[in-house]
């Protein structure tokens, strides 16, 4: 079997995307996933996509990315659910609604239809709102959501037809450097040679780093999801209420299945991911005292997962110490949206030897300090 031009460690969102990106440059891909694709964080994630943030690099990739879910389907050949809903922000206090403004003033230098509405413009978007100490709300109208599930494996049935190859249930175990370039050996016995290797292996990025004596700051934390019933259409966008005690959640547009989550306070670290009964009972919760006419709607199933967590907040792109070695994870809980655009851009830069967007602001050795507020 000839050996590729670039290994890719990762089934994913974000190592189907950069594996079928780079196949798309006549780049020759192995791409490795030691159980079956999605069945990291990408299976569990809950679809949505936005371009509201406060990280200016991270608008700018997710501009490219809503553009790309916007055509992906014809260039898949396959239905990805996309959608474009919107977002909105929801605001119950002054500090939140001035962050969420400071905000919207860099959103808006890079053209995005957002704006802070007020209470009765909100209820107009969500007439079943709760307004009850609602001081106003952000929204992109472009903003959405779309599967993971078909975004993922139509990504990896392109690397294939781009005359690549994707082996599931094959776990890397060594990595060695060989002249140039890498060995890498998986649980199999079978090996394999490439002058390039990117992890893209989510929440155990930073063990398979360390099959290279690297250590990288990326760590899984604990976050749990559920969805409802089908339900006649109630409302488009992805409702976001960052209160301590907060959820966010939509109804998916094509089967009316409304899918939500929260971010635990504290933050409940490791790979752990088994489900609770606190978020069965405490999410549907939060879910009513935003819609109260979810009351008799029923619970279909939950689950947990791993969001791939950085110390800012920000993802890692960015070659390492071990030339020709790359990183692209730490999207903290961000990596469905943001792999379209970013695999995009490290194909430019592994061809072209740039990116037409920079992306110095996600290195490895950065400082860390400027973080993303709209997490």
């Amino acid at each position: 079997m000839k050996n590729p031009d670039i290994l890719i460690i990762g089934g994913g969102i974000v190592g189907a995307s950069v594996g079928y990106y780079l196949s798309k440059e006549k780049l020759k891909v192995f791409l490795f996933e030691k159980d079956y694709p999605t069945s990291g964080s990408t299976g569990k994630a809950i679809g949505g996509i936005r371009q509201q943030f406060s990280h200016e690099l991270t608008i700018r990739i997710m501009k490219k990315s809503v553009k790309t879910f916007s055509y992906l389907a014809e260039e898949l050949g396959m239905d990805i659910d996309w959608f474009p809903g919107g977002y909105l922000f929801l605001a119950h206090d002054e500090k939140t609604k001035e962050n969420y403004l400071k905000a919207i003033s860099v959103q808006k230098r890079y053209n995005l239809p957002v704006r802070f509405l007020n209470p009765n413009e909100v209820k107009e978007i969500v007439p079943s709102l709760n307004p009850e100490g609602l001081l106003g709300a952000t929204f992109c109208p472009t903003d959405g959501h779309a599967n993971p599930f078909k975004v993922t494996y139509g990504y990896l049935e392109g690397i294939k037809r781009n005359g690549g190859k994707v082996f599931p249930y094959t776990e890397v175990k060594e990595i060695k450097l060989e002249g140039k370039g890498f060995k890498i050996k998986t649980d199999k016995g079978e090996t394999s040679s490439a002058p390039i290797v990117v992890n893209c292996a989510g929440p155990w990025a930073r063990e398979v780093s360390a099959l290279l004596k690297l250590d990288v700051p990326i760590y899984p934390e604990r976050h749990e999801g559920l969805v409802t019933e089908e339900l006649p259409h109630l409302f488009s966008p992805m409702i976001v209420d960052y209160r301590a005690d907060g959820s966010y959640f939509f109804q998916f547009r094509s089967t009316g299945h409304i899918i939500g989550c929260y971010t635990p306070i504290p933050p409940v670290l490791g790979p752990d991911t088994s489900s609770t009964f606190e978020f069965l009972t405490e999410m549907p919760r939060r879910m009513l005292r935003l819609i109260p006419a979810l009351q008799d709607v029923r619970i279909l199933r939950q689950w947990a997962g791993s969001y791939e967590m950085t110390p800012d907040g920000n993802p890692i792109v960015s070659e390492t110490e071990v030339p020709n070695f790359y990183i692209i994870g730490g999207m903290c809980g961000h990596g469905f949206m943001l792999a379209p655009g970013i695999a995009q851009l490290f194909a430019e830069k592994i061809v072209k030897g740039k990116s037409s967007l920079p992306l110095d602001e996600f290195r490895l050795n950065r400082d860390f300090q400027k973080r993303e507020v709209m997490r």
